[in-house]
């Protein structure tokens, strides 16, 4: 498939560009039917809200709120309504509004609008439509013209689910921040333009047909508003960082001398077979939260699950297009120049990362220590985490719907923000009575008032002492349900958004450690399946509860503790949104289990070769930690930026992932999981004999000392005329570089050549003065070794089908050196 889309590349360049710009026509004449339904079916919340549909069928359109205060006097003075009721009459003609109730009116309920003071008044507005459907030119007049109203002394604000949609950022903000962040990092780790912008278009081709799709798909499927902003935040960082391991491999393999199809297609074969993989696994992940059995995250997981599948199609097709168009201009100039004149040249290992991992060969306890001690004390708030809903009382303090918020809070209670409301049925109940005299005597209840019945359901609304996130108010509810209904002898249900809320997040955490046990099994079938080992999956799956409890550590420190909200201009501190759990369990481990693979499947492959734990881990670490870490540095980037989406669940999946992944590839990939390796040891890789007779045997990626291997005896005859591979497969050669008093030689250069002189392999030793060249087939070759303040040395050495083991020695007098 890769060859089909490199030689036919125009064509697949048409039919990304005409998918995204059909549906582009197809999502903006349908427009969207987002929906957030948070009812859990078998709650008392959803017996209550479907009573309350019965009661109240023409209940429609959204309601929104006018607030008002004075600083001096009342808000009936005349000098105040000569100014407010007017705003109120107009706003009340504009087409698209249904009603405006006015607290001037004559009658209980007008009076029922003004606080017992006089100074704070409001009006309740509602429009024909719900919120995503209301113009939002018509919600910015409403605002201008009530805010209009103001004078010195009378502040006018607004709070209501429309009034939140105009004070959003611009729609794609964060994704054009991330876009930018994630271009900075691309273009410092390769050093070329095309390059950069490769998995940047990749990525917005994925994310963008499926945020058009999705938008289609909100007419059949239930899609809640935050299911778009996930599907960008998880489709930007996969699909940017997919792109990333494919443009990696495939530079590479022009580096090495490759034409450019066959680089693209070896890059497919290998890092796309890769990605394959990773994608499928992050999907699986994301499938794994219908296990919760909540219709709201069932479109979750479809907006979801289609970003990431069209992701990883564009990363398969559209990518290998792109590099048939750029050709070797994916490397850059200086690169290309060099490969003009000094010829192929392998990528080597050397510099910080090797460092680093012969750092940790070398103290392993201490690394690990060190890890768990910072994983530790990330983790430690999760101890107090509280899951619930977040509303306009989390907005930004300068924002008109948190002022609002509060002026209400200030007037009415703060409890009047989020009123319950118990529902009965007058056919089936008791005395209704009886009931409200009792709630009114329950402690935390301020007030309470009762809708005259209609079609049979009476409604009794209960304002609470406390806000709608307090704990007191969920002890509220507790206390209604569990002793005030039932010693009253009525059949009552207790709703509204505050009760519907804390059904959602008690059903989450019950049904929360179901969902992690499925997440968890699945990682560790698929890792030893795909590694053949009982320990490998067995780390990766201790490896994700810890990343994951020190993700929601920091969440929980700076949402919930309020640590540094105002800095990073996300409001007001609460608790955390009761779905983000799922989510972020989804993604992160779909995520961890991408950077595992890439990371373990290295050091699998050199512990097929060499049978050398020690060196398979150090090798493995040292050659994809930067890749790990530059694809993790883009996330960052990517999922960071989310802060400024102007959504809170926005934010805190933002923040919350871009910790996990920082922690997860500085600090477990990085340093743990190859500290726990070394220690480990050759039990690293073990599986009972009778398990691994039953493991099927998958391939996550093509070796890469076998491509290399390929790639070199394809290339460079030898002497007698045969191309050096005598139809064998292809092998190593590794050992040790020292001195002659037997101290190890770091940095020292290791070329393997045919007997013509042709260059194989080029490696540069590690600390400890380990090395290892690729051969393409058995045979004689010359290995040199050079290091600085040491002769040069040359050998011959003879490779059979098994990997051959040869120390070097380097003399200072350079007896036996080789010009």
């Amino acid at each position: 498939m890769a060859r089909w889309c490199y030689r036919h590349r125009l064509v697949v360049l048409v039919l990304w560009v005409g998918a995204l710009f059909g549906l582009g026509v197809a999502g903006t004449s349908a427009g969207t039917d987002y929906a957030n339904n948070l009812s859990l079916p078998d709650t008392d919340s959803t017996r209550a809200y479907d009573l309350m549909a019965k009661a109240f069928p023409e209940r429609s359109g959204d309601t929104d709120t006018v607030v008002w205060r004075v600083s001096d006097g009342s808000v009936r003075d005349d000098a105040v309504r000569s100014r407010i009721e007017p705003a109120l009459k107009e706003i009340a003609g504009m087409p698209g509004v249904g009603e405006v109730t006015d607290p001037y009116a004559a009658g209980p309920a007008g009076a029922a609008q003004i606080s017992g003071n006089g100074r704070i008044a409001y009006a309740q507005v509602t429009f024909t439509e719900q919120a995503n459907e209301v113009p939002k030119e018509l919600v910015q007049d409403v605002v201008d013209t009530a805010q209009g109203a103001e004078r010195a002394g009378l502040q006018v604000e607004l709070g209501g689910q429309a009034i939140t949609r105009i004070q959003e950022p611009p729609t794609g903000t964060a994704e054009i921040v991330g876009i930018l962040a994630a271009a900075i990092v691309l273009f410092l780790a390769f050093g070329s333009l095309f390059a950069m912008m490769l998995p940047l278009v990749v990525a917005i081709f994925g994310v963008g047909t499926a945020m058009l799709a999705t938008m289609l798909l909100s007419h059949t499927v239930n899609v809640p508003e935050v299911a778009p902003l996930l599907g960008s935040l998880i489709g930007l960082g996969v699909g940017i960082d997919y792109a990333l391991f494919i443009v990696t491999r495939h530079r590479r393999g022009l580096l090495r001398g490759l034409e450019p199809e066959e680089a693209a297609v070896r890059a497919l074969n290998t890092s796309g077979r890769a990605v394959l993989f990773a994608g499928g696994t992050v999907c699986i992940a994301l499938a794994g939260m219908l296990v919760m059995n909540m219709r709201f995250l069932d479109g979750v997981v479809v907006a979801t699950t289609l970003t990431v599948v069209l992701s990883v199609l564009a990363a398969v097709t559209l990518l290998p297009a792109l590099l048939g168009v750029l050709g070797p201009r994916v490397l850059s100039r200086r690169q290309r120049r060099k490969l003009a004149v000094t010829g192929p040249v392998p990528e080597e290992s050397n510099g910080l990362a090797a460092r680093w991992s012969a750092y940790v060969q070398r103290r392993p306890r201490s690394v690990a220590l060190g890890a768990v001690v910072v994983m530790a004390v990330l983790a430690l708030p999760v101890l107090s985490l509280r899951l619930g809903a977040t509303d306009q009382g989390n907005h930004q303090e300068s924002t008109t719907t948190r002022q609002a918020y509060d002026l209400l809070a200030e007037g009415f209670g703060p409890g009047f923000n989020g009123p319950l409301q118990v529902v009965t049925d007058t056919g089936n109940s008791g005395n209704t009575a009886d009931l409200m005299d009792r709630i009114r005597a329950t402690e935390g209840v301020a007030q309470v008032a009762a809708a005259p019945p209609a079609n049979g359901v009476s409604v009794i609304q209960v304002v609470p002492t406390t806000s709608p996130q307090s704990v007191e108010t969920d002890r509220l509810i507790d206390r209604l349900r569990d002793d005030v209904i039932p010693a009253s002898g009525v059949e009552a249900h207790v709703g509204g958004v505050t009760a519907i809320s804390k059904d959602f997040a008690s059903v989450t955490s019950d049904r929360l450690p179901y969902f992690i046990a499925a997440i968890i099994g699945l990682g560790f079938v698929l890792l030893l399946i795909a590694f053949r080992s009982l320990v490998v999956p067995l780390t990766a799956a201790v490896m994700n509860l810890i990343a994951a409890a020190a993700s929601f550590g920091v969440l929980v420190a700076i949402f919930q503790w309020g640590w540094g909200t105002e800095l990073l201009g996300i409001g007001k501190e609460g608790p955390i949104t009761a779905f983000l759990p799922v989510i972020m369990l989804s993604l992160l481990f779909g995520l961890s289990m991408d950077y595992q693979v890439f990371l373990v499947s290295r050091m699998h492959e050199e512990w097929v070769h060499t049978r050398d734990n020690a060196r398979a881990v150090r090798v493995g670490l040292a050659e994809t930690s930067r890749v790990i870490n530059c694809a993790a540095l883009i996330m960052i980037c990517v999922f960071s930026a989310f802060v400024l989406s102007g959504d809170m669940e926005g934010a805190m999946a933002g923040i919350g992932l871009a910790a996990a992944v920082a922690l997860d590839a500085f600090v477990l990939r990085t340093a743990m999981v190859p500290a726990v390796m070394h220690l480990l040891g050759r039990s690293n890789w073990w599986l009972p004999d009778w398990l691994e007779k039953r493991v099927p045997h998958l391939a996550v990626e093509a070796p890469e000392s076998t491509e290399a291997a390929e790639v070199q005896g394809r290339r460079e005859p030898v002497a007698d005329g045969s191309d050096g591979a005598s139809g064998g497969a292809a092998s190593v050669v590794h050992g040790f570089i020292r001195t002659t008093e037997g101290e190890p030689v770091a940095d020292a250069v290791l070329t393997l050549m045919s007997p013509g002189g042709s260059q194989l392999d080029r490696v540069t030793s590690l600390a400890d003065g380990s090395y290892i060249l690729a051969v393409p087939a058995p045979g004689g070759y010359l290995l040199a070794a050079t290091a600085r303040g040491f002769e040069a040395r040359a050998r011959h050495v003879r490779v059979a089908d098994a990997p051959l083991v040869y120390d070097v020695e380097l003399a200072p007098e350079g007896a036996d050196a080789v010009t």
